[in-house]
């Protein structure tokens, strides 16, 4: 493993309050883009049910909320390629934004 590259495992929630909210359709899209080096495995709850649907990428530990599945070609492109994560989907408890009225 080249530890430069670290592989990610994408994490998708599949409890019921995320499945309501598309995660079943998110979790395949992310099947579907099979990206080398991405290991993507569905989740049981990660206690943000409110915010669902929810995905974890680590190593990077970046949390998106409300994620749906037309979003999911937006992450692989910007973050999973690009290395940079997408802000309009970061989940605010976890990625505060620091917004300066200066």
């Amino acid at each position: 493993m080249d530890i430069s590259n670290p592989y990610r495992c994408v994490l998708v929630c599949q409890y019921h309050s995320c499945v309501r909210k598309r995660a079943a359709q998110v979790l395949e899209a992310f099947q579907l883009a099979a990206l080398p080096e991405v290991f993507v495995s569905a989740s049981n709850c990660m206690g943000q049910c409110s915010s669902g649907s929810t995905v974890y990428v680590t190593p990077d530990r970046t949390w998106y909320s409300r994620v749906q599945p037309e979003d999911v070609a937006e992450i692989v492109m910007q973050h999973l390629q690009l290395n940079q994560p997408v802000e309009r989907l970061l989940h605010p408890r976890f990625h505060p934004r620091l917004d300066s009225d200066d």
